[in-house]
């Protein structure tokens, strides 16, 4: 905001009529028909009150005047607002030059709001730029993938991950097409066996295991995770403040109990970042589904655990293997 007074040079020598002429021109040319509220209260401030001459401040002598005239053109559309500041201009001479410094600069930000403006974004026009990229691109340039895909799936990889816009594993992974079967929720988190109250998730475990035979499944979480702050900081007084977030991140309370007990006195951050790598109770509750178990048990099924930290650009691998095996750092 411009302040209520200022010291200016009255040795300037900007043009004031040449810059209100241009600002009136701008305003039609990025279709401007009236002040935004910001613009508006940027020419209410339009004019010092306190100004300077050789480095001598006087005060202006129609301080009413100039607040009750640009109260009024506040109000008014921008082309009218500016013919009144060139009438109040011829009126006082001595203003001129910061009036044009200040118009330019109320002139710049219109501008760069009209650019921004013509740039906006259009979601229906995105999703179909995308898929005719994607179209040209890759599914025209691989017609022996997508033909094999016509016929079904076989997929190596079962793959948890959050659904974080920023941690898409197809992206991360470098995943193609018919690589790896995705669930994505809340925190990467998988909920143990429950027919009622996981039935989506266990379904989508249960079609990987036993239809599509899957042969790893991946747990993968990341830095930065808003469902792991929410996790560390809502209350465990049973007074719930969302309908769903509490009850599904509440899934990992062991993990939230652990990283406590280990680390009470770090500061929240630290903590976070600590239980964004305790994947070891999804996992588990992997275990507590009778298919996965099995495939365990005899060998087919490998259960991972990963961590991609899009800060650093890097990724860690781990397997369990009822024990914890050596990480691998990428």
């Amino acid at each position: 905001m411009v302040p209520f007074w200022t010291t200016v040079s009255r040795n300037g020598s900007s043009d004031s009529e040449t810059t209100l002429q241009s600002a009136s021109k701008a305003t039609k040319q990025y279709k401007y028909p009236s002040l935004r509220p910001s613009h508006r209260l940027s020419l209410l401030f339009l004019f010092p009150f306190h100004l300077s001459a050789n480095g001598a401040c006087f005060r202006c002598t129609c301080f009413s005047h100039f607040k009750l005239e640009l109260r009024r053109m506040g109000n008014e559309s921008y082309e009218d607002a500016i013919e009144a500041l060139k009438k109040l201009l011829i009126e006082k001479d001595d203003l001129k030059d910061v009036a044009a410094a200040k118009v330019k600069k109320i002139t710049a930000e219109l501008q760069a709001a009209s650019s921004s403006d013509s740039k906006s974004f259009d979601p229906v026009e995105r999703i179909k730029e995308g898929f005719v990229t994607f179209k040209k691109e890759k599914y025209e340039t691989n017609p022996a993938l997508y033909g094999e895909l016509a016929k079904g799936q076989s997929p190596k990889y079962m793959v948890f991950a959050c659904s974080d816009s920023r941690v898409c594993p197809s992206h991360v992974l470098d995943f193609h097409p018919g690589d790896a079967f995705v669930v994505r929720n809340i925190a990467n988190m998988v909920p143990p066996f429950d027919k009622v109250k996981y039935a989506g998730v266990g379904a989508a475990i249960e079609y990987a295991v036993l239809h599509l035979k899957v042969e790893n499944i991946v747990v993968i979480g990341h830095s930065a995770c808003g469902g792991i702050k929410g996790l560390m900081s809502f209350p465990l007084d049973g007074n719930n403040s969302t309908d769903f977030i509490e009850d599904w991140v509440k899934i990992c309370l062991p993990a939230k109990s652990k990283v406590l007990a280990e680390s009470e006195s770090s500061a929240f951050e630290d903590q976070c970042g600590r239980c964004e790598r305790v994947l070891n109770v999804s996992l588990a509750n992997l275990l507590t589904y009778p298919f996965v178990r099995e495939g365990v048990v005899k060998g087919t099924l490998a259960l991972k655990g990963g961590y991609y930290d899009f800060v650093n650009g890097s990724f860690e691998l781990w397997e369990l293997q009822f024990g914890i095996s050596p990480v691998h750092s990428i």
